[in-house]
Order: C-alpha cells, then sequence, then structure tokens
C-alpha cells in the first residue's frame, strides 16, 4: 500500500487499505471520507517491514530516508523508535503516539484502540538520562488519577528495553509502641548508644523492636535514638556524662552521618505508620522495614530515603531494583518533602511479565 508525506504524518487515501489498516492493524488516524492518518512511527515501522511505500512528491522513500525524516522532526527519536517497535512487534499490544509529558499510550493486551482505553501512559528514555524522581512521582500520581499506570522504557547501548511499572505506595504495618511502662538510658560512643543496664533491654524490645542485643548490651543507631528521645522513652549522655536533649543529638548525628536529617524523617514516618524499621545496609538501601514482629515475619519493603527534588541515573535505579527483586522485597524511594514523605516504587517487569505476554 502505499501513503503521502504531509508535514510529520503520512496520508493513506484509499479506503481499502485505511480500512485494513485501522481495523485489523490498529494503525492510524481514520479520515473524513475513507482513508486514515499515520503518524511517523507507524509509518517508519511499516515501511521497515515491508507494508507501505512512502511518497514525497511522487519519489518513493527508502526505511533509511523516513527514519532519518522521522528523527529530525521528533527528539529523541532513535530511542522511542526502538521502544514503539518492542511494545508492537515483542508484546503484540497497540501502541499509539502521545504528546505532552508522555511518548506513548499502550493497550492491554487484546484490546483495541477502537473499543478500549489505553491502560498504560509510557516514556521511553535512555540508561544514560537522568531520572527527576518529584516528576516521576507526579506523573504517577497523574496517571493513576486517570485510572492508568505510568511505565517507563528504558533502552540500553545496545537496544535492549527494560520496563519499570511505578506505583505510588502508602506502607503500613502493625507495630505501634504499646503502653509498656519504663524508661531506657544510654550512652553515646561514636555514633551508636549503648545501654548497658539489662533490666532496660526487655522494654525496648517489648515497645516496639527498637535496638539489637549484641553480647549483653544493647545497640541503637541514631536515628533510634533520636526517636525514642523525642518520645521520652530513652535518656542519651555523652561519654562525659553530659545529658544531651533530642536538639544536641539530632545536631551530633546531623553533623556526623550523610543524609541524617531525611533518614530520622523517614524513620519517623515509617513507625508513625505502624513499621518496625531496621538497617538496610546488607540490602544496599537505609531501611528494611517489616510489617509485623521481626522475629516472625520477614522484611516486606527496602526503603531508600531521598530528597524531593533528587535525580537518579538508570543504572543506580535498575541494580536497586533488581536487587530488591532478588529477594522478594518491595523497593520504595521515600521522598522527603517538607515533613512529608511520598512512597514510591519501581517495580521492574521481566519481558514475559509485561502485559500480553
Amino acid at each position: 500500500m502505499k501513503g503521502e508525506l504531509a508535514d510529520d504524518y503520512v496520508i493513506v487515501k484509499d479506503q481499502t487499505d485505511g480500512n485494513h489498516l485501522y481495523g485489523k492493524g490498529n494503525y492510524g488516524y481514520p479520515r473524513s471520507g475513507g482513508g486514515v492518518d499515520l503518524d511517523l512511527l507507524e509509518a517508519t515501522l511499516l515501511t521497515e517491514l515491508g507494508k507501505l511505500e512512502v511518497l514525497d512528491k511522487g519519489r518513493k522513500l527508502s526505511f533509511e530516508e523516513i527514519f532519518k525524516l522521522s528523527s529530525d522532526a521528533i527528539e529523541g527519536f532513535d530511542i522511542l523508535y526502538i521502544v514503539y517497535r518492542d511494545i508492537r512487534l515483542g508484546r503484540g499490544l497497540v501502541v499509539k503516539q502521545e504528546t505532552g509529558n508522555y511518548d506513548l499510550s499502550v493497550f492491554g493486551a487484546g484490546k483495541r484502540q477502537s473499543n478500549s482505553r489505553p491502560a498504560y501512559m509510557l516514556r521511553a528514555v535512555s540508561e544514560r538520562s537522568v531520572l527527576d524522581a518529584s516528576e516521576s512521582l507526579e506523573g504517577t500520581k497523574e496517571t493513576n488519577d486517570r485510572r492508568k499506570n505510568l511505565l517507563y522504557g528504558v533502552v540500553d547501548e545496545e537496544g535492549d528495553v527494560t520496563y519499570y511499572k511505578l506505583h505510588v505506595k502508602d506502607p503500613a504495618g502493625k507495630v505501634f509502641p504499646t503502653d509498656v511502662k519504663g524508661h531506657a538510658d544510654g550512652v553515646l560512643v561514636s555514633d551508636r548508644v549503648f545501654i548497658f543496664q539489662q533490666e532496660q533491654c526487655g522494654f525496648l524490645h517489648d515497645y516496639g523492636f527498637f535496638g539489637k542485643l549484641i553480647n549483653g548490651i544493647y545497640q541503637l543507631s541514631l536515628v533510634e535514638a533520636c526517636y525514642l528521645v523525642g518520645k521520652g522513652k530513652l535518656t542519651v549522655k555523652d561519654e562525659s556524662g553530659t545529658e544531651m536533649d533530642y536538639d544536641d543529638l539530632f545536631e551530633y548525628g546531623f553533623n556526623e552521618q550523610d543524609e541524617f536529617e531525611n533518614r530520622l524523617k523517614v524513620y519517623t514516618d515509617l513507625r508513625e505508620r505502624g513499621l518496625v524499621v531496621k538497617a538496610g545496609f546488607k540490602y544496599g538501601t537505609h531501611f528494611r522495614v517489616y510489617q509485623d514482629d521481626p522475629d516472625d515475619c520477614h522484611a516486606r519493603f527496602l526503603v531508600h530515603a531521598v530528597p524531593y527534588e533528587v535525580t537518579k541515573m538508570w543504572p543506580d535505579i535498575s541494580r536497586t531494583v533488581r536487587l530488591s527483586g532478588g529477594v522478594k522485597k518491595e523497593i520504595l524511594f521515600a521522598m522527603v518533602q517538607g515533613n512529608s514523605v511520598h512512597y514510591l516504587e519501581f517495580e521492574w517487569y521481566k519481558p514475559g511479565l509485561l502485559p500480553g505476554k
């Protein structure tokens, strides 16, 4: 079939060809009076497949020519085309070009553009591009409000595509501080608080599974200690015997540890949600998080505290997401905005788990 180039789209005037493209192939947009308009993604793919001849003032364009023309007309066309082609041919899904904040709209398995709405809004990006976390959060909220989901298609240097589905999460647990009476006295040594009175150790465990017992000595991290001082359940003295109030301990942590303020805000928010929060270093994140007694369940979440305005490189995200998937946990980026914390999950799709496969 033949089509005529017109600015940034291709016109297929023949009514039979147009009906075939739209009705059976889910390509194009119907024209008044018959035929279809194809966007440049569709025209380029159909040219590659040998199903369309694109004419420019009567001259047939090669695939190379239509690809170069499309690249000049659409910024980042090479990345966009790789993702479009992968979804259309590799997944067998209907996908349409979008404008504005999204690159593509993707229909669910077995769905057609004539009788359904897209299930996903997709952004096509290079692995070398930078992700703006706040923009991703707002995009996820927007697509969820439209009853859709946000996907990222990330293209590596070999042209392979990895897909990430984003979710806004509201984590919750069952462990809220009890009415257990008690108080603990700790000593700050380096960046930890130690409690030497054996009778006080049980109280901290019963109060909410705080700290860790090592060789008869109870140990708290600085964020745990700050939280407990703020709750009035812990008194901390430095090695000289001087008592440190909340502000003193916070200032000490702020000066001694990177990202202390954000980590403390996230820790506090998670605790107020009934979650038990422990160190996540062995998983490459700030926290591992339990919904109940850590002795009776596995950690459900891995949480990494970041500023709301943070930017991340995709290889960093890929490593974090793949690690969490390997240990069967959900990775949440906890984005600190003032006194609020927003939780954004990146879910990695294996090709066989993408809709339509």
